[in-house]
């Protein structure tokens, strides 16, 4: 991702897609995806709904810069599962995504170049018809004010705006923020202006 780039791309919502080879199956979910502790939880609920399949092979690419991935091939020869699965994802610049493909195998081996394409393929038909959008890479701040400041801390939130996460209002007032990236510069400085402001950065969307 470049300096003034602060726009990703990733899916709405799950989807699904289906590839058959030689009576085998491959049925490919797809799941937004933030946080690597999720992920147990949804191949075990993958394992339940398809006890007999054979393969659970994924591969999940996470954080705004794109710079997080990890695959598993689940038994499958190396680098024919969670590598075809992950180069769908590089390809169609996705991230914040995971995809996992249930196999069922149908008796008939595919070779290497017969599994590369099916777990390709079945990875590009969940995709096709995901609700896919762009979002903007936001950095999260809590700013604290006094209550007599209140009324200027939300003005400069409402010119800019600035969307609010959590409040704590009472005579010390915390409020949580998410700032587009291109306007933080432009919104700490306004902050900046008004007495008693003091903002924190606590992590980025």
């Amino acid at each position: 991702m470049s300096l003034f780039e602060d726009t990703y791309l990733t899916i709405e919502e799950p989807s699904e897609g289906i590839f058959r080879d030689k009576g085998s199956k491959f049925i490919a979910y797809a799941y937004p995806f933030k946080n690597e502790k999720d992920l147990k939880d949804i191949i075990a609920d993958l394992k339940a709904l398809h006890p007999k399949a054979r393969h659970h092979c994924w591969a999940y690419r996470l954080t705004t810069d794109r710079g997080v991935f990890r695959i598993n091939d689940d038994g499958e020869p190396s680098g024919t599962a969670g590598r075809p699965i992950l180069n769908v994802l590089l390809s169609k610049d996705l991230t914040n995504i995971l995809v996992v493909v249930v196999r069922y195998f149908g008796g008939t081996l595919l070779g290497v170049p017969g599994l590369i394409n099916a777990y390709k393929t079945a990875t590009l038909e969940a995709l096709d018809v995901a609700k896919i959008e762009e979002r903007t890479v936001n950095d999260v701040y809590d700013v604290r004010f006094d209550y007599l400041q209140m009324n200027d801390v939300m003005r400069v939130m409402k010119e800019e705006g600035i969307q609010m996460l959590d409040q704590q209002f009472d005579n010390s007032c915390v409020i949580t923020m998410e700032i587009r990236k291109m306007q933080v510069n432009q919104v700490l400085a306004k902050l900046d202006k008004i007495e008693k402001v003091t903002h924190n950065y606590l992590y980025t969307l």
